[in-house]
């Protein structure tokens, strides 16, 4: 199991899960009260396809300005085509890192795919093929006329995007209310809402593995997780403040001398602000982690033994797990010392044996902390590459959790940065793999080697679930014996290399190969998106309608029968 998620762990097992997958019983739910819940998520589309057409000062119009600002310094610094846009590559770049930078998230079809050229395109993530088939094809059409998207274009996509993943969270909530013995139709009081909301946090950290239908398992596991802390504490701080904000911001449209009634969509606006925050939230563990694997890095080199990593001891918050073949796979491990391989702490932070599958479409991850060194660097130079001169001035002003100032900016690595620039015409190209694989030499604890993955697949947390990421107990105590009888017969321990450990190999993963046009060419890419946006509010409408039809079915059939749920 992850070790950056003790908590999940201790609730994990206390679960004795009947049988079905969480997506399967999320099933049920569907039609469940949701009528409402869809028209919420409607309007939210409509107000958005409004807000991108005219702007404005609503909140859907406020959102896409914090999302142009958050993307606005990497989208100066990205590649463009000839009219100013970004292509396809880029998009996908600069969407991911606006979701793992703000949620920690890794959407399924837009994960991390190491240091690949043929990486897919936004349009196939799963929840757009999904749950938005309209923009997909649009987005396809757009690609293909080679227009490109602009700033605004973006961070309406990214923001319709958010919606969607967020909008995952209804179902989750939709269980909290049965298991807590509640319908959506209720009103409920503080306390209840509390219950509910801590339920729903517990069903999103156990992910997919999450049972959604047993009321009697889920009150028993929050009982005894509560008893035994485990996190508890912080997980009730977090809903406890999501709640306080909220009341804070309803307080001069509710009647202080009556105790407050929250509606379903009342706790939905809870549960988005959860959803929102939860990414950036559940990253002190995370840090946690780090510094302990910082402690066991004796001579700053950014790595530790594997025999260390695999060591047991009382001392320590955490316990790693992880297999050789796992760590390997990732880019973790560094197999070039001569007694024993190599951990590299940044990559393994961010590995996906760390993230919470949280449903069939998205997981929470630690955040990359070279995302906020890039980003930095991009806001800097504001092009895709830049002479070795401007980015040393600049990656000396940048500073990181690990360190005030790069101190480790040896001549050696003057040289390195150099050399790269030679060969690309004089200048060094920001997202290419020579100079991350530079990053991770002078921010070791935060930028991660890039390790160049043959598939991708093994780079996302649904990859690895299953316990498929872990050694057995006789693995890892083999390799620290084994380790041990070396050391004591040659009598000292693995000398750290003299030499920096460095790669030749070059990838430009954001170089675009051309794209045949088609009759979509003259057509402003905005007006694409808008209208496919305009088409999944429609769809959206429709499902409402369906959606309200099952329902009032459902609820006349089942009239008098308490506790089950309409399939």
């Amino acid at each position: 199991m992850a070790p950056a998620r003790c908590f999940i762990s201790a609730c994990l097992s206390l679960a004795a899960v009947a049988s079905g997958s969480a997506a399967s019983q999320a099933r049920n739910f569907r039609g469940r009260g949701e009528a409402s819940t869809v028209d919420n998520v409607e309007q939210s589309l409509r107000s958005l396809l409004e807000a991108a057409h005219i702007g404005g000062n609503s909140p859907v119009a406020r959102r896409l300005l914090r999302i142009e600002a958050s993307i606005a310094s990497t989208f100066q610094a990205l590649p463009k085509n000839d009219f100013g846009r970004l292509p396809p590559r880029s998009v996908r770049y600069i969407v991911h890192n606006y979701f793992a930078k703000e949620h920690g998230w890794q959407i399924k079809g837009l994960e991390p795919q190491g240091m690949r050229t043929n990486v897919s395109d936004v349009h196939q993530t799963s929840i757009l093929q999904d749950r938005s088939p309209a923009l997909v094809e649009s987005l396809v059409e757009a690609y293909q006329g080679d227009r490109g998207l602009a700033l605004t274009d973006v961070a309406a996509m990214a923001a319709m995007l958010e919606r969607l993943v967020i909008d995952e969270s209804i179902t989750l909530l939709h269980a909290a209310y049965f298991l807590n013995g509640l319908s959506a139709s209720d009103e409920i009081e503080h306390l209840e809402l509390d219950e509910i909301l801590r339920s729903y946090l517990l069903l999103f950290e156990m992910g997919l593995r999450g049972n959604l239908t047993d009321a009697e398992t889920h009150q028993e596991i929050k009982r005894r997780v509560a008893a035994m802390g485990a996190g508890w504490p912080t997980l009730v701080e977090f809903e406890n403040e999501a709640v306080m904000s909220f009341d804070f911001q309803t307080k001069d449209v509710t009647n202080p001398f009556v105790e407050q009634a929250f509606t379903f969509e009342e706790s939905a606006l809870i549960v988005d602000d959860l959803a929102q925050r939860y990414g950036k939230w559940q990253n002190h563990e995370c840090t946690k982690m780090k510094e302990d694997l910082i402690d066991m890095d004796v001579d700053g080199s950014g790595m530790i033994p594997l025999s260390t990593f695999y060591t047991q001891s009382t001392k320590r918050a955490y316990q790693f797990t992880e297999s050789v073949d796992y760590l390997r796979q990732i880019g973790a491990l560094d197999e070039t010392w001569r007694h024993e391989p190599r951990v590299r702490v940044s990559n393994y932070v961010g590995g996906p044996s760390n993230c919470i599958a949280a449903s069939n479409y998205y997981s929470v991850c630690c955040l990359n902390e070279c995302d906020g060194v890039l980003n930095e660097l991009e806001a800097s130079i504001r092009a895709p590459a830049a002479s070795p001169e401007r980015i040393l001035h600049s990656v000396r002003n940048i500073t990181s959790s690990s360190m005030d100032v790069p101190k480790n900016i040896t001549k050696d690595l003057i040289a390195k940065l150099q050399s790269i620039a030679e060969r690309n015409d004089g200048e060094v190209p920001l997202h290419g793999r020579l100079f991350a694989q530079w990053l991770h030499l002078v921010f070791p604890y935060e930028c991660q080697f890039p390790h160049i993955s043959e598939e991708g697949i093994e780079l996302s947390a649904h990859h690895w679930l299953g316990g498929k990421a872990i050694a057995s107990e006789e693995q890892r105590t083999n390799h620290v014996e084994s380790v041990s009888a070396k050391e004591a017969d040659e009598g000292t321990a693995d000398p750290r290399p003299t030499e920096v450990q460095w790669s030749d190999e070059e990838v430009l993963p954001l170089l675009e190969t051309p794209r045949p046009a088609l009759a979509v060419f003259g057509i402003p890419v905005r007006v694409v998106v808008q209208v496919a946006m305009f088409l999944v509010v429609l769809r959206m409408v429709l499902t409402s309608c369906f959606a309200a039809a099952n329902f009032n079915g459902s609820a006349t059939s089942k009239k008098g029968t308490k506790g089950m749920l309409p399939i």
